[in-house]
């Protein structure tokens, strides 16, 4: 078997030491200093030339050393104001190089002979062929799904015929989205809109299972819109990583937390941390002791990415660079839990993690009455109640809001963003105020942690592209860094604005569970459900059918269960529909027996009937009497 070789030990980066050998402030101060004099001693002698008529390309010695400092310093001085560009075009090749070789050895796959599906899948049940090499053996990833699949369905018995494989890019996901794929899961999307944020119009999309989620979102718009429209401010924008690294004393690892809480290191720490990526920019480091583990937590600027991997590898390069500074340090793990990701943490509550967006907006005492169909007071009253202590006493961490959840899966799920992240990016405080003397409602949301991005991950799926591209913040902006990024985070801040205000007055006005028993309620015939594709079915004449009632005591019912089933199969078969009033099912299957002989279709297929648009808020226009149905 062919294996590459090359070598296992990572080859050490460039250090900030190897470039800094003084303290930064002298090194600079040096360079500042030979640049202005030989700079002034070059313009003083060129003048004298220029006055004698003496050719300026005739130099003495000590004017070719004064070019060549003036040469130096300048090389110096750009680096050091720019960084990331003079490391992109001269020393990030040579980084590169040394990043490569330092993976470890690489399992080259031979491709798989010419064989027919059949063949490979039996190959793969028996375990000859690992399922996970499938795609870089056969090159086709719809052709390895579709193996893969068929190999599932044999080994668990089970059938996969409800889970579609065809019409998905399979190539789009390999080494990025997804790991051995058998199909992909279909999800609708609603639209709810336009949403009035910061003087320009959105269509949000929402991927949702959840009945009246989009509907309760559209009106909540509506509303926003019929005010004047919401605004918002993201007031911090920082991305975190909290590796853990153990000393060999608690006294030693307090020297690490000093040495990386100087602000005179923290430059040389952020010119080894930028390195990974001309977007990322080390913005404070906050260390935690715990004896002698010392929790590091690093928060940096992504651009339009979310940028988990892009504060990794720097946080690996300052890592690196901390080993040779204190070699007795041992890296516990990349990250300590201290960032803190996917899980709730007063952390992120209290100092933000991605993006931290504030939106507002102030709503009319006439939208609260004719379109939410309650009143300014109830809605703050309700507010304090619920959110704000209702919360406490539930020892709630961030979830001091309805249900602004529901918002940002929907989003984030229709955007390509990771669903996991969920948990945090959903911490937000509802906040609403009686205002002009109490006519009025001013309600607000404040999220300190919404992690999105625009580019990576999810978000170059073509379905996911596409909700992007609607809200115009597809991809990364190129005249302004991070500007989408920061608009999708205002986006979600201003749709669960929009959320928190319609089902707070749906709670008000008791509207809730009305409008979820009429919209968030499967009316569907469970006992036709088949594992067929569903299918446009007729309703089935049962004129000819003659119904009979079977008497208690009967022959089918002293027959027990199985008897009793084999009769109404029989009957069935025979055009009969069979009514059983049996003892042990008492009263209730009665009136069913005789509501159902008395109108034949009402159990054989139920209908849901379609919403008024007016009632749901998915158009504008003239208002009806009939309430507006709430989540």
């Amino acid at each position: 078997m062919d294996v590459r070789r090359r070598p296992s030990k990572a080859s050490p980066g460039p250090k900030a030491s190897d470039a800094l050998p003084l303290p930064l402030y002298l090194t600079n101060g040096i360079f500042f200093t030979l640049f202005f004099s030989v700079a002034y001693y070059l313009l003083h002698r060129w003048r004298d030339k220029i006055r004698s008529s003496t050719p300026l390309h005739l130099v003495t010695l000590s004017e070719l050393a004064a070019i060549l400092s003036l040469i130096a310093s300048f090389i110096y001085l750009l680096g050091f104001f720019g960084i990331h560009f003079v490391q992109s075009f001269i020393a990030r090749a040579s980084w590169d190089i040394e990043t490569l070789n330092s993976r470890p050895p690489t399992r080259c796959m031979d491709p798989l002979p010419s064989q027919d599906d059949e063949d490979l899948v039996n190959s793969v049940v028996s375990g000859e062929i690992p399922s996970y090499s499938l795609e870089s053996r056969l090159g086709d990833g719809y052709r390895a799904a579709s193996i893969r699949r068929e190999a599932v369905q044999r080994l668990t018995g089970r059938s996969l015929d409800g889970l579609p494989v065809e019409g998905f890019d399979y190539q789009s996901i390999l080494g990025q989205c997804c790991e051995m794929p058998i199909g992909y899961v279909q999800i609708p999307v609603g639209i709810a809109g336009p949403l009035l944020l910061n003087g320009c119009e959105y269509s949000v999309p929402m991927a949702t299972t959840e009945g009246c989620l989009v509907a309760s979102t559209n009106r909540g718009c509506k509303a926003i819109y019929a005010s004047g429209g919401a605004t918002s401010v993201l007031f911090r924008d920082g991305m975190t990583r909290a590796p853990v690294v153990n000393c060999p004393t608690a006294s030693r690892a307090t020297e690490l937390l000093f040495f990386l809480e100087e602000p005179a290191n923290f430059d040389t720490l952020a010119v080894v941390f930028n390195k990974s990526s001309r977007f990322s920019r080390l913005q404070k480091i906050q260390c935690s002791l715990a004896g002698r583990n010392l929790y590091i937590r690093f928060s940096c600027g992504t651009g339009d990415a979310m940028g988990m991997n892009m504060v990794s590898k720097g946080v690996q390069n300052v890592l690196d660079f901390l080993q040779d500074e204190f070699p007795d340090m041992e890296v516990g793990g990349i990250s300590g839990n201290f960032c803190s990701d996917k899980k709730p943490a007063a952390v992120n509550w209290i100092q933000g993690r991605g993006k931290s967006v504030v939106c507002e907006a102030m709503i009319s005492g006439e939208v609260v009455e004719k379109v939410l169909k309650t009143s300014v007071s109830a809605l703050v009253e309700l507010n304090v109640i619920k959110n704000l202590t209702g919360s406490a006493i539930a020892g709630a961490l961030g979830g001091f809001n309805a249900h602004a959840a529901n918002i940002v899966s929907a989003i984030f799920i229709a955007t390509g963003q990771d669903p996991a992240q969920n948990i945090e990016s959903s911490h937000c405080i509802t906040m609403m105020e009686a205002i002009n003397d109490g006519k009025d409602l001013h309600i607000s949301v404040t999220m300190p942690c919404i992690e999105v991005g625009t580019v990576g991950g999810g978000t170059q799926l073509a379905s996911q592209s596409a909700c992007l591209n609607l809200l115009g913040v597809k991809g990364a902006c190129r005249e302004s860094p991070a500007s989408h990024s920061r608009l999708l985070a205002a986006i979600v801040a201003g749709s669960v604005l929009a959320g928190e205000l319609s089902l707070m007055s749906a709670i008000a006005s008791g509207q809730l569970v009305k409008s979820h028993m009429k919209y968030n309620r499967s009316t569907r015939d469970l006992s036709t459900v088949t594992s067929e594709p569903p299918q446009r079915r007729r309703r089935p004449d049962l004129s000819h059918r003659k119904v009979i009632v079977v008497e208690e005591g009967s022959g089918a019912e002293r027959g027990g269960v199985v008897e009793r089933e084999r009769e109404r199969r029989r009957r069935e078969k025979a055009g009969e529909l069979s009514l059983c009033p049996f003892r042990w099912s008492g009263l209730f299957f009665e009136k069913a027996a005789l509501a159902a002989a008395s109108d034949t279709y009402r159990y054989v297929e139920k209908r849901k009937p379609i919403p008024d648009p007016q009632e749901t808020g998915l158009i504008y226009g003239n208002k009806n009497k009939s309430k507006i149905s709430e989540e």
